[in-house]
Protein backbone atom coordinates (compact mmCIF):
# COMPACT_ATOMS: atom_id res chain seq x y z
CA UNK A 1 0.00 0.00 0.00
CA UNK A 2 1.26 3.58 -0.84
CA UNK A 3 2.06 6.11 1.63
CA UNK A 4 2.89 9.13 -0.14
CA UNK A 5 3.59 11.96 2.65
CA UNK A 6 1.84 14.94 1.80
CA UNK A 7 4.68 17.97 1.38
CA UNK A 8 1.86 19.88 3.03
CA UNK A 9 1.16 17.80 5.86
CA UNK A 10 5.03 18.49 7.13
CA UNK A 11 5.37 22.16 6.22
CA UNK A 12 3.08 23.82 8.73
CA UNK A 13 3.57 20.86 11.24
CA UNK A 14 3.99 20.86 15.37
CA UNK A 15 5.79 17.86 15.29
CA UNK A 16 9.13 18.89 16.97
CA UNK A 17 11.04 16.84 14.83
CA UNK A 18 9.45 17.80 11.51
CA UNK A 19 10.01 21.44 12.96
CA UNK A 20 14.06 20.77 13.46
CA UNK A 21 14.23 19.05 9.77
CA UNK A 22 12.14 21.86 8.51
CA UNK A 23 14.17 24.35 9.97
CA UNK A 24 17.70 22.44 9.00
CA UNK A 25 16.59 22.27 5.59
CA UNK A 26 15.73 25.58 5.37
CA UNK A 27 18.71 27.07 7.13
CA UNK A 28 21.09 25.11 4.56
CA UNK A 29 18.98 26.54 1.44
CA UNK A 30 17.55 23.04 0.70
CA UNK A 31 14.27 22.27 -0.52
CA UNK A 32 11.55 19.86 0.86
CA UNK A 33 11.03 16.90 -1.15
CA UNK A 34 8.36 14.16 -1.01
CA UNK A 35 11.33 12.07 -0.81
CA UNK A 36 12.46 13.71 2.04
CA UNK A 37 9.96 13.28 3.97
CA UNK A 38 9.02 10.04 3.10
CA UNK A 39 12.34 9.05 4.80
CA UNK A 40 12.15 10.75 7.74
CA UNK A 41 8.70 10.16 8.14
CA UNK A 42 9.80 6.37 8.06
CA UNK A 43 13.06 6.81 9.92
CA UNK A 44 10.46 8.20 13.15
CA UNK A 45 8.95 5.59 13.55
CA UNK A 46 11.92 3.24 13.75
CA UNK A 47 12.56 2.08 17.06
CA UNK A 48 16.32 1.01 17.69
CA UNK A 49 19.46 0.85 15.11
CA UNK A 50 19.08 0.45 11.40
CA UNK A 51 20.79 -0.05 7.95
CA UNK A 52 20.57 1.67 5.12
CA UNK A 53 19.26 -1.58 3.36
CA UNK A 54 16.57 -2.07 6.03
CA UNK A 55 15.19 1.18 5.59
CA UNK A 56 15.33 1.41 1.58
CA UNK A 57 13.23 -2.09 1.94
CA UNK A 58 10.78 -0.26 4.56
CA UNK A 59 10.50 2.37 2.75
CA UNK A 60 9.47 0.25 -0.54
CA UNK A 61 7.78 -2.14 1.08
CA UNK A 62 5.04 0.60 1.51
CA UNK A 63 5.13 1.04 -2.16
CA UNK A 64 7.01 4.29 -2.42
CA UNK A 65 10.20 4.62 -4.52
CA UNK A 66 12.68 6.43 -3.51
CA UNK A 67 16.63 5.60 -4.85
CA UNK A 68 19.14 4.83 -2.59
CA UNK A 69 21.60 7.39 -3.42
CA UNK A 70 18.25 9.89 -2.08
CA UNK A 71 17.99 7.59 1.24
CA UNK A 72 22.18 7.94 1.82
CA UNK A 73 21.66 11.49 1.14
CA UNK A 74 18.80 11.82 3.22
CA UNK A 75 20.46 10.20 6.09
CA UNK A 76 23.29 12.63 5.94
CA UNK A 77 21.22 15.18 6.24
CA UNK A 78 19.16 13.95 9.14
CA UNK A 79 22.79 13.38 10.66
CA UNK A 80 24.05 16.75 9.87
CA UNK A 81 20.84 17.92 11.34
CA UNK A 82 21.77 15.71 14.54
CA UNK A 83 18.15 13.79 14.57
CA UNK A 84 20.04 10.71 13.86
CA UNK A 85 23.79 8.90 14.74
CA UNK A 86 26.03 6.59 12.59
CA UNK A 87 27.11 3.39 14.92
CA UNK A 88 29.66 1.18 13.39
CA UNK A 89 29.97 -1.52 15.71
CA UNK A 90 33.27 -3.42 15.41
CA UNK A 91 32.50 -6.09 12.08
CA UNK A 92 29.54 -4.80 11.28
CA UNK A 93 28.15 -2.61 8.73
CA UNK A 94 26.72 1.24 9.57
CA UNK A 95 24.47 1.08 11.75
CA UNK A 96 21.85 4.45 12.28
CA UNK A 97 19.94 5.35 14.97
CA UNK A 98 17.52 8.29 15.71
CA UNK A 99 19.32 10.55 19.16
CA UNK A 100 17.79 9.86 21.96
CA UNK A 101 19.05 9.68 25.46
CA UNK A 102 22.12 8.72 26.23
CA UNK A 103 22.96 4.83 26.48
CA UNK A 104 24.96 2.05 26.37
CA UNK A 105 25.28 -0.68 23.75
CA UNK A 106 25.92 -4.05 24.26
CA UNK A 107 27.48 -5.90 21.09
CA UNK A 108 27.47 -9.61 20.75
CA UNK A 109 30.36 -10.68 19.22
CA UNK A 110 28.75 -13.85 18.03
CA UNK A 111 25.62 -13.53 16.56
CA UNK A 112 25.51 -9.34 16.29
CA UNK A 113 23.25 -8.22 17.88
CA UNK A 114 22.65 -5.08 19.76
CA UNK A 115 20.92 -3.98 23.04
CA UNK A 116 20.92 -0.97 24.37
CA UNK A 117 20.57 0.13 28.30
CA UNK A 118 20.43 2.75 29.87
CA UNK A 119 22.88 3.19 33.34
CA UNK A 120 21.74 6.13 35.45
CA UNK A 121 25.35 5.86 37.24
CA UNK A 122 27.09 5.92 34.03
CA UNK A 123 25.20 8.94 32.84
CA UNK A 124 25.54 10.91 36.11
CA UNK A 125 28.95 10.44 35.71
CA UNK A 126 29.68 11.52 32.32
CA UNK A 127 27.02 14.26 32.78
CA UNK A 128 29.53 15.64 35.73
CA UNK A 129 32.54 15.26 33.88
CA UNK A 130 34.18 18.28 32.62
CA UNK A 131 37.27 18.11 30.61
CA UNK A 132 39.80 20.77 29.82
CA UNK A 133 38.94 22.47 26.43
CA UNK A 134 36.47 20.50 25.61
CA UNK A 135 32.41 20.88 25.65
CA UNK A 136 30.88 17.01 25.86
CA UNK A 137 28.03 17.04 23.41
CA UNK A 138 27.14 13.65 24.00
CA UNK A 139 28.97 10.02 24.70
CA UNK A 140 28.72 6.46 23.37
CA UNK A 141 29.97 3.29 24.87
CA UNK A 142 30.43 0.15 23.34
CA UNK A 143 30.56 -2.89 25.06
CA UNK A 144 31.89 -6.19 23.33
CA UNK A 145 30.92 -9.81 24.64
CA UNK A 146 28.58 -12.50 24.12
CA UNK A 147 24.89 -12.33 24.97
CA UNK A 148 22.93 -15.20 27.12
CA UNK A 149 21.47 -16.62 23.86
CA UNK A 150 24.86 -17.37 22.36
CA UNK A 151 26.40 -18.29 25.44
CA UNK A 152 23.72 -20.59 25.96
CA UNK A 153 24.39 -21.95 22.40
CA UNK A 154 28.24 -22.33 23.18
CA UNK A 155 27.23 -24.10 26.48
CA UNK A 156 25.08 -26.60 24.95
CA UNK A 157 27.44 -27.01 21.78
CA UNK A 158 30.48 -27.91 24.12
CA UNK A 159 28.73 -30.27 26.32
CA UNK A 160 28.05 -32.09 23.42
CA UNK A 161 31.13 -32.13 22.08
CA UNK A 162 32.30 -33.16 25.59
CA UNK A 163 29.70 -36.48 25.35
CA UNK A 164 30.90 -37.51 21.92
CA UNK A 165 34.40 -36.94 22.72
CA UNK A 166 33.68 -39.49 25.90
CA UNK A 167 32.37 -42.06 23.95
CA UNK A 168 35.25 -42.59 21.40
Amino acid sequence: MRTDPNIEDFAGSNNPVVRKFNEYLDSHGMRRTTERYAILNRVMNINGHFTIEELQQMIDSEGFRVSRSTVYNTVELLIDAKMLRRHVFEGMQAQYERITMAHTHLICTTCGKVKEVRDPNFAAFMNARRFNAFNTDHYSLYVYGTCSTCARKSKRTKVADDKKEKRR
